[in-house]
C-alpha cells in the first residue's frame, strides 16, 4: 500500500513515520510513504504558497496552483504508463472516462467527517492513498472542488496544521494491511472490534504492588478466559465509552 502526503513540511512526516512498526513495515516493503513538498511546485520564485484571501480576514491561504501541480505529479506517477494518453493532449477525454477511478485524496479538516476504525478499514483496501495538509487559514476551495474526494477529521478541534491528522490515519490504517502487525491476530480484536473496546490485559509478574493479576487468566482455560475477556469488554465499554456501548447492544438485541 502506498500513501502520498502533499504538505509543507515534508521532513515532520517522514521522521514520525519511519519509526517503529510503521518503520520496518517500509524497510519490508509493505508499505510506502512519500511526502511530497508542495513549495517545489509553486511557481513563485520565492518558493511562496499562500496569499491574502479575497473579501479580507484574518490569516493567509494556500493558493491552488501549487497544490493542484503537486498532486498532478503523484496521480501521473500512480498511474504509470495508463497517463501517456493525458500526456498527448487529451486530458479531458481521460478524466471524463475515469473519473471514479481517480486516487482517493484525503484532505484533513475539522470540517469533515470523524476518523474511525470502520473508516480505516475502508481506506485499507485502496492501493494509494493522497493526503493533503493543509496550513496557515486553508486551501482555496478551488482546488479543493477539483482533487478532493474524502474530507476526514479526527476530531472536533482545530490544529496547526494537517501532517498530525495525516500521520495519526497512516499509522491507523497501514496496521490493517496484511503482515505489518507480527500477529494479524491483533489487527482484528483490538479496540473498536464489533464496537467492544478491549478487555485488560496483564504480564508478569502474577502480583505487582498488591495487585493480582486476575485468578481465570492463569487456568489455562481458554473457554474461560474467552468469557471473562468479553465480559471485560462489555463492562468497559459500557463504563468508558456508553455511546459505543449503546451502539453494541442495538445490534445484539
Amino acid at each position: 500500500m502506498r500513501f502520498h502526503v502533499l504538505t509543507l513540511f515534508p521532513e515532520m512526516v517522514l521522521q514520525g513515520l519511519h519509526t517503529s512498526i510503521l518503520g520496518r513495515a517500509c524497510e519490508q516493503g509493505l508499505i510506502e510513504i512519500e511526502a511530497v513538498n508542495i513549495r517545489d511546485y509553486t511557481k513563485n520564485k520565492h518558493k511562496k504558497v499562500d496569499d491574502y484571501p479575497y473579501g479580507g480576514g484574518a490569516g493567509m491561504l494556500m493558493q491552488a496552483q501549487p497544490v493542484y501541480d503537486a498532486y498532478k505529479a503523484v496521480e501521473e506517477r500512480i498511474a504509470g504508463p495508463d497517463n501517456e494518453k493525458a500526456q498527448e493532449g487529451q486530458e479531458d477525454e481521460l478524466a471524463n472516462a475515469n473519473k471514479s477511478g481517480k486516487p482517493r485524496v484525503i484532505y484533513l479538516t475539522p470540517q469533515g467527517a470523524v476518523f474511525n476504525q470502520n473508516m480505516a478499514k475502508e481506506l485499507a483496501k485502496e492501493e494509494d492513498l493522497i493526503f493533503l495538509c493543509g496550513h496557515y487559514e486553508g486551501i482555496d476551495e478551488r482546488v479543493l472542488e477539483e482533487i478532493v474526494t474524502d474530507y476526514v477529521s479526527i476530531g472536533d478541534y482545530v490544529l496547526t496544521g494537517g501532517e498530525l491528522p495525516a500521520m495519526v490515519m497512516i499509522d491507523a490504517i497501514s496496521r490493517l494491511v496484511p503482515e505489518v502487525l507480527n500477529n494479524d491476530v491483533s489487527a482484528e480484536f483490538e479496540s473498536f472490534h464489533e464496537d467492544l473496546l478491549e478487555y485488560p490485559q496483564y504480564s508478569r509478574p502474577e502480583e505487582w504492588q498488591g495487585k493480582k493479576v486476575p485468578q481465570v487468566l492463569l487456568s489455562g482455560h481458554h473457554a474461560n478466559i474467552e468469557n471473562w475477556r468479553r465480559e471485560q469488554s462489555i463492562k468497559r465499554t459500557k463504563e468508558r465509552r456508553p455511546d459505543l456501548y449503546e451502539k453494541w447492544k442495538a445490534k445484539n438485541e
